[in-house]
């Protein structure tokens, strides 16, 4: 049997990434070195394009070494001649190549028109992606941990002890704005975590807009970061706590409340959640503010959308447990660390629009029934193969990755709790925030949300 692998020629033969070169083509990759300048001087086994499909690549692969990803880049290309580098030759490849071209290459494929907008306007035909003809979105925080060398830590900080001493690792905080209903990444942001996340909140604003609304956790309920996200006339949905004083301007008739932070009018709405399982109950006082004023918009289906906010957890996980396997990052120059970053970010976002146009015209499919794990081994399993990096005359809109997605469909979405513990635990003594709460699989449970009234009198008008 003969297989034909059709790949770029001579030294650029290994820049290649499977299948997913046709999301990040060779002219995409060209035109960000192009723009950055990071075009090699002269030709060389190792050239400026191959360099950055190895470091894609190595994001697929994070398990291994750059030089066994070297080897998986070149294990379909049967027949041709192509280099061995020595790791000292990719170390030096990737100074050369910095870190512009990733961050470039990333500004491209970040945006949630990749994967939400191809539906006519997309509004009504992809459940989970729109509320109300708004697209939601979630903005949060998760912290990456690098290698412990000299280099990363002038940038990156250890965390602390009770000690007083560092310890772990050097960690880098990333910052994403997310899609929920496709988890593709419209802006991120990272660096130092001595930098808190509303310092790096307040640089994805340029990417909020009017039609969005941002779902948000109670680290980011800070008064100048509502009205700096208001001004981008996206609706927020942010939670409180519920000890915060908010002035009562006036009572709707759901129970919820008008009232003012700063110059921006919210709307207050208290809710009594109550978990209900196997084990028994769990109630929890969850106090939500939105810029969505209008009282004909049912407090209960607020409190309901809130839940969304979940998928950027889900995303992190997606990130950090299923690619990088829980990992530090193989870096050990804060330029490598970006790089790596890079990477990583684009390699997400390039299996969630791959996930994303599998499920494009079935409308009855949530995006996010789509396998995250089942993509990324499809798509490693291209990356050796070689396959599909360079499109046939008939053109397959779903792709092999996009077949093996929709024939493991995840189950429809279910409501299901698993408090947060820490499953492989460094002592044999349970955490007090731990106690009484499981351990083990996600349990079925029942969710029963009561808007609580205020009962403050409004001032009189």
């Amino acid at each position: 049997m003969t297989r034909v692998v059709t790949v770029a020629g001579g030294c650029f033969a290994p820049g290649h990434l499977g299948e997913l070169t046709r999301i990040v083509p060779f002219e995409m990759v060209d035109a960000v070195l192009a723009e950055t300048g990071s075009v090699q001087q002269r030709l060389r086994l190792l050239p400026s394009r191959v360099v950055v499909y190895l470091l894609l690549a190595a994001g697929l692969c994070a398990e291994i070494g750059l030089s066994q990803v070297w080897t998986r880049l070149c294990a379909g290309l049967t027949g041709l001649a192509v280099a061995t580098p020595a790791p000292s030759a990719i170390t030096a490849a990737r100074v050369r190549v910095g870190v512009a071209p990733l961050r470039a290459l990333f500004d491209l494929l970040r945006g949630a028109e990749t994967g939400c907008v191809r539906v006519g306007e997309g509004r009504a035909g992809r459940p989970g992606v729109f509320w109300r003809g708004r697209l939601v979105t979630a903005v949060d925080g998760s912290i990456l941990c690098c290698a412990d060398t000299a280099a990363n830590l002038t940038v990156f900080s250890k965390g602390g002890s009770s000690h007083g001493t560092s310890t772990g690792y050097p960690m880098v905080r990333v910052l994403a704005l997310v899609a929920c209903g496709t988890r593709t990444i419209i802006d991120a942001v990272f660096g130092s975590d001595r930098t808190g996340e509303i310092g790096y909140a307040h640089q994805l604003l340029g990417s909020a807009r009017a039609g969005m609304i941002v779902l948000a956790d109670r680290n980011f309920a800070a008064s100048t970061w509502i009205a700096a996200l208001a001004a981008t006339r996206a609706d927020l949905l942010v939670r409180v706590k519920n000890q915060r004083r908010l002035p009562v301007c006036k009572i709707l008739p759901d129970g919820s409340f008008l009232s003012r932070i700063g110059r921006v009018e919210v709307r207050v709405i208290t809710a009594q959640v109550t978990i209900t399982t196997s084990e028994g109950c769990r109630t929890e006082t969850y106090r939500l503010i939105t810029t969505v004023l209008d009282p004909h918009v049912p407090a209960l289906e607020i409190v309901a959308l809130y839940h969304e906010r979940w998928e950027i957890e889900t995303g992190f996980a997606e990130l950090k447990s299923t690619s990088l396997g829980g990992r530090v990052l193989r870096s050990r120059t804060p330029t490598g660390v970006a790089q790596e970053i890079y990477a990583l970010l684009i390699t997400y976002q390039t299996l969630r629009i791959a996930i994303s146009d599998a499920t494009l015209d079935r409308s009855d499919i949530d995006p996010d029934r789509g396998s995250f794990t089942v993509a990324l081994h499809a798509a490693r399993d291209q990356l050796i193969a070689a396959a599909g990096v360079i499109a046939d005359t008939v053109i397959d809109l779903v792709g092999t990755i996009g077949h093996h997605v929709l024939e493991q469909l995840l189950p429809a979405r279910r409501v299901r709790t698993n408090p947060r513990v820490v499953k492989r635990a460094i002592s044999k003594y349970v955490a007090s925030s731990a106690k009484g709460r499981h351990r083990g699989p996600n349990r079925p449970a029942t969710t029963t949300i009561d808007i609580q009234p205020i009962l403050t009198t409004p001032p009189p008008t």
